[in-house]
């Protein structure tokens, strides 16, 4: 994933509001359990009715080269052929799934 031509949708929790952010690159990162997201996308097409969702977003990741998102909290990524509206919206319906990527150690007694 990363031709300079492709756009990715991504939509992820982050504090328990779903995310819907437009990004050219994203990729698995070296950090164990990451998906790595870069150069964002937001709609400059000029509107007269300014999307506030939007704005606090392009102020949100103002000067963020990348974003590290846990893959716990990726609900889904999708390769577009065009950019939309960025948006935050509620997560009151959505909860992340519980899960551990760590091994976890069992103690086994033995018999």
């Amino acid at each position: 994933m990363g031709n300079s031509s492709e756009i990715y949708k991504i939509t992820f929790l982050n504090k328990g509001k779903v995310y819907e952010v437009f990004v050219k690159q994203v990729y698995q990162s070296d950090l164990y359990g990451f998906v790595e997201i870069e150069d964002y996308v937001f709609d400059e097409r000029s509107q007269v009715v300014v999307d506030p969702s939007e704005e606090k977003l392009k102020a949100e990741f103002n000067g963020v080269k990348r974003s590290f998102i846990p893959i716990q909290a990726i609900i889904r990524i999708d390769e577009v052929e065009k950019s939309g509206v960025s948006k935050i919206s509620s997560g009151d319906n959505v909860s992340p799934f519980p899960v551990s990527i760590v091994g976890s150690k069992v103690d086994r007694k033995d018999s």
